[in-house]
């Protein structure tokens, strides 16, 4: 008779438990930490410099944005019993600018006052194109209260350039007289 010998199974793992595990490798994670700590020797400050015979130099300069000029002396216009009553300036650009690079300022309290953009103010709605540059004409409605009350507000024509504004601007005073535009007159400031 032959004797068949039977396939031998692997001895058998004991089971432990995952929480016994994970305790473990907690304990192998905090011991490790602990002897990283322990061992290093850090400095309490660190002395660093460097000596070099060499030297560098340099220099920038803000960007220069030109202001636009005026070319005519500026006119008001006092429309009929004041209605349609306006402020028209003549002025050029600086070469390599276009009318889309072009914003109206005007005084916000008064001659002197901090300028600001005119809104509700069309540039391209109320310019035309000239021999020697350009026509704005400002309605003088868009200047606030204090036209109409015998106060002079400046008037700014300045150029930006990306987040550059023109230091400078072609500028002009107007005063709207007291009543419809009796008295009202303007004049170049720049």
């Amino acid at each position: 008779m032959k004797t068949t010998s039977l396939p031998q199974r692997a001895p058998r793992r004991r089971h432990v438990a995952p929480q016994a595990r994970w305790a473990f490798g907690l304990v192998i994670v905090v011991i490790t930490a602990l002897s990283l700590v322990l061992s290093t020797n850090a400095p309490n400050f660190t002395a660093a410099h460097w000596h070099s015979s060499r030297a560098a130099a340099g220099a920038f300069q803000a960007g220069n944005v030109p202001a636009p000029t005026l070319t005519g002396q500026c006119q008001f216009r006092p429309g009929i019993l004041g209605l349609g009553a306006r402020v028209r300036i003549f002025w050029s650009l600086p070469d390599g600018y276009t009318l889309d690079d072009v914003e109206v300022h005007a005084s916000t309290s008064g001659l002197g006052s901090v300028l600001a953009p005119l809104t509700g103010f069309s540039l391209s709605g109320n310019t035309v194109t000239t021999a020697q540059g350009y026509r704005t004409d400002v309605p003088t409605n868009l200047l606030g209260g204090l036209l109409g009350l015998g106060s002079e507000l400046e008037i700014a024509i300045v150029v930006t350039d990306g987040s550059w504004t023109s230091q400078d601007a072609a500028a002009v005073a107007s005063n709207a007289g007291l009543l419809a535009g009796i008295g009202g007159n303007c004049r170049n400031l720049t």
